[in-house]
């Protein structure tokens, strides 16, 4: 009879809480496994995309670069540009890390558009920070650059002007910032040129493109001022001179601002 008393006998209610504890425990452990695992994927995603980056083989032995704005906008079309993996995939690689390409950039790539919304972004509220997605990378500069401590010039000189340049811009802009729109860069491809390795201090080519124009829409008129220079690094325009390529005082400069879309002129510089 005591073992038959013992059979039916309810479970107490400690049994029960044992019971969900352990199912909880089995919940955390497999929503750790699958995040581990999403984690381990992305970082196998950005390895393989980094050596596709760096190169794959032409079939002669050497070694062909892929574009990374190309690889990263084919992503972000896939999965969003906000997805996790786009934002492991763009940071896998900086552009400034590899080698120049002979590519000729485009001035209406998906890619460029987003360059220039963070130019925008960093003119409309007056920040550096903003604005530097648009900027010649530092990594390209110190490659490009056959001068002492390049990588001092760029903070120093390039980015200290830049800088400027996007406060005078948000000056331009005034009380309407907020409510500026960008409409489009304007970038006439028949003025991009070829700068030769040894010219203007530089030990690595690229193509130069002088006065883009920024076109925006403020209270219902069109306007527009100009970039003084973008170089190109891997097939794709980075501003590196906005208001101005010299200045001679250490203020900023909104290059020939103008009602409408204005006009671009060609000026074979470095």
């Amino acid at each position: 009879m005591d073992v038959s008393d013992d059979f039916i006998r309810p479970r107490s209610s400690s049994d029960g809480e044992q019971r969900r504890a352990r199912r909880r425990t089995a919940r955390r452990t497999a929503a750790l496994r699958r995040r581990r695992a999403a984690a381990l994927a992305l970082v196998v995603a950005a390895a393989t995309v980094a050596l596709l980056l760096i190169g794959v083989s032409d079939g002669s032995g050497g070694a062909r670069p892929r574009s990374l704005d190309l690889v990263t906008s084919h992503i972000a079309a896939r999965t969003g540009p906000a997805s996790p993996i786009a934002r492991v995939l763009t940071a896998a690689v900086s552009p400034g890390s590899l080698p120049q390409t002979r590519a000729y950039p485009s001035g209406t790539s998906a890619h460029f558009e987003s360059l220039m919304a963070s130019l925008w972004a960093g003119i409309v509220h007056d920040s550096l920070a903003r604005a530097m997605a648009a900027f010649f990378p530092k990594g390209a500069y110190v490659q490009l650059k056959a001068i002492a401590d390049a990588g001092s010039d760029w903070t120093d000189r390039l980015v200290n002007d830049y800088g400027l340049d996007i406060a005078a811009a948000h000056t331009l802009l005034g009380r309407g910032a907020a409510h500026a729109s960008l409409v489009a860069v304007n970038v006439k491809a028949s003025y991009g040129h070829w700068i030769q390795p040894g010219v203007c201090y530089n030990s690595v080519g690229y193509y130069e493109m002088p006065n883009a124009r920024v076109v925006y829409r403020e209270y219902g008129q069109l306007r527009s001022f100009g970039i003084a220079s973008m170089i190109s690094w891997r097939g794709v325009w980075y501003v590196v001179h906005l208001g101005a390529i010299l200045r001679s005082t250490d203020s900023g400069t909104v290059d020939e601002p103008a009602s409408g879309p204005g006009r671009s002129i060609y000026s074979g510089t470095c």
